[in-house]
């Protein structure tokens, strides 16, 4: 499924929750594309919403809210201020919520649940701690019922969020469930290039070279295979971002790395 969902920049280390959230946030992935190319994907995150939204008002089912809570995530990324960002989110959540209600066993409504939590918790203060316990829940619920949604998208996402919070007592960061985290989502989605980088970019951060060096080759070996898979302008943002950070870690890779 093309999405900008878990398409995240994130960075390693303890930071605050406002931060943290971050992860999750398409306006980070936008320092990877220039200008033009963020007009484009904004225009076009701008008209998926309109879209989907239009689809959704008439008949508030679980077919049409899956798209419209994927299209609000989307947006949402886009947004300028926190007030537009947290009333496109609100609208993700709140189809999401319902969703749940209705189906409690469909993965896609919990997991576009905790992405719309995330882009919510970036105009949160005092309230994010709770919203990512929550994103947590979702995210795990999703991936028990489906744990290769979106590319295995749970098992990723968690990966990532247990990577960058703040470790207890301050949240839930853990290095050892973020570690088997992406390594689920590499098990369950190997031919994904994000699984791949995610990987090697966080035992880089760690500096554990070998690993890193060892999912570079696995990324190399897949690229001309995605290429041909991951097209379309659905995809376009992703590739994007994939190329980017896969200079990003060959260069860093060629630079000499402490292993620890």
């Amino acid at each position: 499924m093309a999405t900008f969902n878990s398409r995240p920049k994130r960075r390693s280390g303890k930071k605050p929750l406002a931060g943290l959230v971050a992860i999750f946030a398409l306006s980070l992935q936008l320092l990877h594309a220039d200008d033009a190319q963020n007009k484009i994907f904004a225009a076009r995150a701008e008209a998926e919403f309109h879209r989907t939204q239009k689809i959704y008002q008439t008949a508030e089912n679980a077919t049409n809210a899956i798209p419209f809570a994927r299209a609000c995530f989307n947006f949402a990324g886009f947004a300028t201020n926190k007030t537009q960002r947290a009333s496109i989110a609100h609208l993700g959540i709140s189809a999401c919520r319902k969703t749940v209600a209705d189906n409690p066993k469909l993965a896609a409504a919990h997991y576009y649940l905790a992405m719309n939590l995330g882009q919510m918790a970036q105009t949160e203060f005092m309230g994010a701690l709770r919203i990512v316990s929550e994103m947590e829940r979702e995210f795990k619920t999703a991936a028990t019922l489906d744990p290769h949604y979106d590319y295995a998208g749970p098992e990723r996402c968690l990966g990532l969020l247990y990577r960058d919070a703040p470790g207890w007592p301050a949240s839930i960061g853990s290095n050892r469930k973020a570690k088997t985290y992406l390594e689920q989502a590499v098990t369950l989605a190997p031919n994904d290039p994000e699984n791949l980088l995610n990987l090697a970019e966080t035992d880089l951060q760690w500096h554990d070279l070998k690993p890193a060096q060892k999912e570079m080759a696995a990324l190399d070996a897949l690229w001309p295979k995605a290429q041909k898979e991951f097209t379309g302008d659905s995809w376009e943002h992703d590739r994007v971002d994939w190329t980017n950070r896969r200079e990003a870690l060959r260069q860093k890779l060629s630079s000499p790395v402490k292993s620890r």
